[in-house]
């Protein structure tokens, strides 16, 4: 009887994983599959700035789709990895020139993992002193040609170890902060080793976010890292090095129906990856565009920015 309770269950517990994996693959065709990657300065009229011999990786595009920030340790930095950001007026425009964000955004310290948010607002993650651990998540907004002093988001969010890939979302009313961390207590927490797992945490209603929590069907005993969650919700973008990579970190993706689903088992991107490292994906506002940092041969650095993209099947595209 025990044995047939057990199969009942594992059963009920197959159909669930079949159910959330369905709901996923739904959500995930409204759009075609991921074109082959290209060069960001291989589109005609690209900037020959984009990347260069140095490190170009963390990229992302602003929620207008105007603004390509990313991080590299080029000359003109203050030291380490800064954040760069290129503009174009439409989105379906090359990128210009990267120039350099100033004080108090970059610092000597490395500067990384910039995500620009509505409001002139930017997250990104910084080494800096008076933080709480090997790089914390901090958050400015711009003021003209100025910028705020970056405030720490607080110890419910990072930690002692390392923070990274933050993406804040609204849904239903919530504004969820998803973003990975190397702190003791994941998957993981029963072995020695610390890997890199994504969490979540809560905007509360009076200011500041509530503790972080693991998310529920991404991680794995590997390095899961720096997701990025489509506006809507229905889809997240991460790079792991779990087993089924094709060679060095390859970026997954997984999706869900709605909002309150479960994460489907997440896939790898197989038309995007290579048997090098691809790193911190990101979606843009439309779901049409991913940008993300790859060493693939070809790239002109140590990482370079790459672009892929895919068709909207369902509905109309957005405007510029």
């Amino acid at each position: 009887m025990k044995h047939r309770r057990l199969s009942r269950a594992a059963g009920v517990a197959g159909a669930a994983m079949l159910v959330a994996a369905l709901a996923g693959i739904a959500s995930a065709k409204n759009f075609s599959d991921w074109g082959t990657p290209v060069n960001a300065e291989a589109i005609p009229g690209a900037s020959s700035e984009i990347n260069t011999t140095f490190n170009d990786g963390c990229p992302i595009e602003s929620p207008d789709g105007r603004s390509l920030y990313y991080a590299t340790n080029r000359p003109g930095g203050l030291g380490g990895q800064d954040i760069w950001v290129a503009e174009r007026a439409h989105k379906s425009d090359p990128w210009g020139a990267p120039v350099h964000l100033p004080e108090p955004v970059n610092s000597s310290a490395d500067d990384i993992c910039p995500t620009p948010l509505d409001g002139k607002r930017l997250l990104f993650v910084s080494s800096r002193g008076g933080g709480f651990g090997n790089g914390d998540i901090y958050i400015t907004r711009q003021k003209g040609d100025d910028w705020d002093e970056p405030e720490n988001l607080g110890s419910n969010v990072n930690s002692a170890a390392g923070e990274a890939g933050p993406s804040l979302v609204k849904l239903k009313g919530r504004t969820l902060l998803f973003f990975s961390s190397t702190r003791p207590g994941g998957y993981t927490a029963d072995l020695p080793d610390t890997d890199s797992d994504i969490y979540v945490s809560e905007e509360l209603h009076h200011g500041g976010f509530g503790p972080a929590t693991l998310v529920d069907g991404l991680n794995t005993a590997k390095d899961d890292a720096r997701p990025n969650v489509r506006k809507d919700g229905l889809e997240v973008v991460f790079d792991s090095n779990r087993p089924g990579t094709l060679g060095g970190p390859d970026i997954w993706s997984s999706s869900r129906e709605h909002r309150d689903d479960a994460w489907s088992p997440p896939v790898n991107l197989m038309s995007v990856n290579t048997a090098s490292s691809e790193t911190r994906g990101s979606l843009s506002g439309d779901g049409k565009r991913l940008t993300f940092g790859s060493n693939r041969p070809g790239a002109e650095g140590a990482l370079d920015v790459y672009i892929s993209t895919r068709d909207k099947l369902n509905g109309k595209d957005d405007e510029d």
